[in-house]
């Protein structure tokens, strides 16, 4: 499932000005629609939801006198927007709109099912480009063109990691405790989620006191998480979390490693304003997390998955592949002393975890990486070309999991002792 904010503000202000944002308007494929029977099915986030519809229902952008007329142009297979709430234990739809229906700036939206990216044949993956330069900026993950962290960053990452311990609802150290991971992010974040999670549930070298929580939601891009107090989507976001952490039987408390995958719906501003104000939000978002989550000390941010199969503007290329110097100068510019992003108590107050590259899951399409990584057309969604398959949550799935399992800063506590 995915919605931009352009999207979410016209749907919102046509259909239910006054409620604005009190419900929620979900992004996803239809499956069936069935008029007589006033239910229809759509896929969200891989998942299929049944859903009411009633005479009250507002189709956007339809002055159909019924049903049936409101809704003759919807087709089974296409994007759709819908927001719903529930009524008598029923998910009823207040609203529903075609998914190809935009405003203000917004890229236009193709239905051919063409690619709308430029070719990317050019675009070297980061670690790849090392020291040379992409529109001037020098690649690798870290300074220096180096996809090796500096010496002292790897030395705080252990100290930190060593210090990850099971944990008690009450933030206390318990050896019948857990060690909560959990993912932050939009829909894409929470497919790759997904695939985490199934690769999770085969491993059997993994410390059982580990606890993934699937902290990503549909729609919930950088823009609209930044701020947990505006009120508004920021507060939905952390609310859900939140209920999702409960859910799972744990606490804030007992969050102490996060891995983050953020973007921007629509990017427009070029190379590299838009990688800038990626890179800003990023900050304020790792900044939530101390005040949030009292004991959390790691966090890993990745980049976007391949945009060049997008057939929409949601993400394409190549703002899929700069959102990884977003990702390099956010911890950069930790490693360079920022005391906005202190990690060290003993240097001050603590603003941010200590951050660091996660898995890096950009590929240029089916171009093999020199680990061998690619994707192919299959490994996303036939809708938009954006969001993940199947096999795509698989591939990321098992970027994850590789990660976790071998890296200096996650092995201490991720694998079984």
């Amino acid at each position: 499932m995915k919605r931009t904010l352009v999207q979410c503000v016209l749907v919102a202000m046509l259909f239910f000005p006054s409620l604005l944002p009190a419900q929620e308007i979900l992004r996803g494929t239809l499956k069936k629609l069935d008029i007589p029977g006033k239910k229809v099915t759509v896929e969200i986030d891989g998942k299929q939801r049944e859903f009411t519809l009633t005479d009250d229902t507002r189709v956007l952008n339809s002055s159909g006198k019924d049903l049936a007329e409101k809704l003759k142009d919807f087709r089974e297979g296409s994007a759709i927007m819908v927001q719903p709430v529930t009524r008598d234990g029923k998910e009823v739809l207040r609203g529903i709109a075609r998914g190809d229906q935009r405003g203000g700036n917004e890229p236009a939206r193709k239905n051919d099912g063409k690619p709308v990216s430029p070719d990317t044949k050019s675009l070297k993956p980061l670690n790849e480009l090392g020291a040379a330069k992409y529109q001037s900026f020098e690649g690798g993950f870290y300074p220096g063109g180096k996809n090796e962290r500096p010496k002292d960053h790897e030395a705080a990452g252990l100290k930190m990691a060593k210090q990850v311990q099971p944990l008690n609802a009450q933030g206390q150290p318990d050896p019948k405790g857990k060690i909560v991971l959990m993912s932050v992010g939009m829909s894409n974040t929470s497919q790759s989620s997904e695939g985490f999670q199934r690769e999770l549930r085969e491993a059997s070298n993994l410390n059982p006191q580990v606890q993934f929580v699937n902290g990503a939601q549909g729609g919930m891009t950088a823009a609209a998480i930044q701020n947990p107090d505006d009120g508004g989507r920021g507060k939905q976001y952390w609310d859900t979390v939140d209920q999702r952490l409960k859910q799972a039987g744990v606490s804030r408390e007992q969050v102490q490693v996060i891995w983050i995958k953020q973007a921007d719906a629509g990017p427009n501003q070029g190379f590299p304003k838009y990688a800038q104000t990626l890179q800003s939000e990023l900050a304020r978002i790792v900044q939530i997390f101390p005040a949030r989550f009292p004991n959390v000390k790691l966090a890993y941010l990745s980049s976007r998955t391949y945009g060049g199969y997008a057939t929409t503007g949601l993400n394409p290329e190549p703002y899929a592949y700069e959102s990884a110097f977003s990702v390099k100068w956010l911890v950069e510019q930790q490693i360079s002393g920022d005391k906005s992003l202190n990690f060290d108590p003993a240097r001050g107050e603590v603003k941010a975890p200590w951050l660091s590259w996660g898995p890096y899951l950009w590929a240029n399409g089916s171009t093999k990486r020199e680990d061998g990584f690619s994707y192919e057309t299959s490994d996303f969604t036939p809708n938009d070309g954006t969001h993940q398959s199947p096999s795509g949550q698989r591939k990321v799935g098992q970027l994850l999991l590789k990660f976790f399992e071998s890296d200096s800063t996650t092995k201490p506590w991720f694998i079984k002792p």
